[in-house]
């Protein structure tokens, strides 16, 4: 039932990969991402944040930084940068952190699946970030930013991915941080007809990470439909570039809490209030306290670790958003407790993913914070079980490692 298909990758020669590829645009702000282009001419942060060649007191969303991009893009196509490939292909890109890999295929997914819920989805967007998407995709003329999905694991993919891994790859690197990513190309008409089939195959694609640049790519696709009423169908931008996982390799870290005060209660008090819907035991162990199983928290406070465990009746166990750890805390702690009513707005909480470990929840109390919390990890059966219930999850319910590069593949839309 879902609509996938290959494309002609406009992509970086091998010799250049690992010096184009770079992290997505929105897990640095600009300063960050000038020091991160130092010296390297061929970073795609030049187009995927293009305001950093620019004077500092333009403004991020102004036209002028996406007409930048758009001639960064233009002007490294011509000089053999990017490359193209003649005929329509999918892609295996495989990603290795910490010895644990995921392997997929990249594609183009279709606007049609994602109005039409074939593609579903588990958070709400921004209109301010939509239309900063927005405007890139359009004055590019392409997606570059690969939407992350996820699908039920189906045997004839995964045969022909490790067909095409036992080939030499067409990109093999490892960036700073130590992931490797490695790339192959499947160009053979069978394997690409018998993809095709396996998605028309699969009942539903779930957004697992990169939801704004979907609803972006989706809101220029229609735009494009607009300006082209005899449009049929098999136009590119009726597509947008993805990247589809099988739910069974993909690993979500946990996603943790810290929070600046205890809102005018005494530490007695506070832990009264807490006792009211958790059991509270002091953590005995070395280092830090990490949960291992659901429904379990740590608490690092006045520089000890508890562990707190969610009493029976607390949440109800039938709802798939309701029995979420990020919930329970929400709803029995964080906002009766510590005032926090909505934690996407409020200043007095933040978030640290799990990527940054546990040293770093003490590290943020020992200087100024006043009490943190580690959870379980959410995992991809939630996500899933949310998505199909139409529901929407909390904020800062899942962390993705390791994150899509950006620069690999680019999808032209005309």
């Amino acid at each position: 039932m879902a609509v996938v298909r290959p494309f002609k990758a406009i992509r970086p020669t091998p010799e250049l990969s690992d010096k184009v590829a770079a992290l997505p645009y929105d897990v640095m702000n600009s300063d960050e991402a000038r020091e991160m282009v130092k010296g390297n001419p061929y970073s795609f942060l030049h187009i995927d944040k293009a305001e950093i060649d620019l004077d500092p007191s333009i403004d991020h969303y102004d036209q002028r930084v996406y007409e930048k991009a758009a001639t960064t893009l233009t002007e490294m196509i011509k000089n053999g940068t990017f490359i193209q490939d003649e005929k329509a292909c999918y892609y295996v890109y495989k990603q290795v952190m910490d010895g644990r890999a995921q392997i997929g295929i990249v594609g183009c997914a279709s606007i049609d699946d994602y109005i039409n819920n074939i593609i579903k989805k588990h958070e709400l967007t921004r209109a301010d970030k939509e239309t900063d998407r927005v405007n890139h995709v359009d004055f590019l003329d392409a997606n570059t930013g690969p939407i992350f999905l996820t699908y039920k694991a189906r045997k004839g993919i995964n045969e022909i991915v490790n067909k095409t891994m036992e080939n030499a790859p067409v990109y093999d690197f490892v960036t700073e941080d130590g992931i490797g990513n490695t790339v192959w190309v499947i160009s053979d008409d069978a394997d690409v007809a018998a993809i095709s089939q396996e998605f028309a195959d699969t009942q539903y694609l779930y957004i697992a990470d990169g939801h704004h640049r979907s609803a972006s790519a989706v809101r220029v696709g229609r735009k494009r439909r607009v300006q082209n009423p005899e449009y049929t169908g098999n136009e590119e931008f009726n597509f947008f570039l993805s990247v589809f996982f099988p739910d069974e390799q993909l690993y979500i870290m946990d996603y943790n809490r810290v929070v600046v005060d205890l809102n005018g209660l005494t530490d007695e008090e506070y832990f009264a209030a807490v006792e009211n819907k958790f059991t509270v035991e002091e953590y005995k162990g070395e280092g830090q306290y990490r949960p291992t199983e659901k429904h379990t928290f740590g608490m690092f406070i006045n520089n000890k670790w508890y562990i707190l465990t969610a009493k029976e009746g607390t949440y109800d166990a039938n709802d798939p958003v309701e029995r979420l750890d990020v919930s329970i805390l929400q709803k029995n702690l964080l906002n009766p407790i510590l005032g926090i009513g909505d934690p996407r707005t409020d200043n007095r909480i933040d978030f640290v993913g799990g990527i940054r470990g546990l040293a770093e929840l003490e590290r943020r109390v020992n200087e100024g914070m006043k009490v943190a919390f580690s959870m379980f990890p959410t995992t991809i059966d939630d996500l899933i079980d949310i998505a199909d219930a139409g529901k929407i999850m909390p904020p800062k319910s899942t962390w993705f490692e390791p994150k899509l590069l950006s620069g690999l593949f680019i999808h032209k839309l005309e």
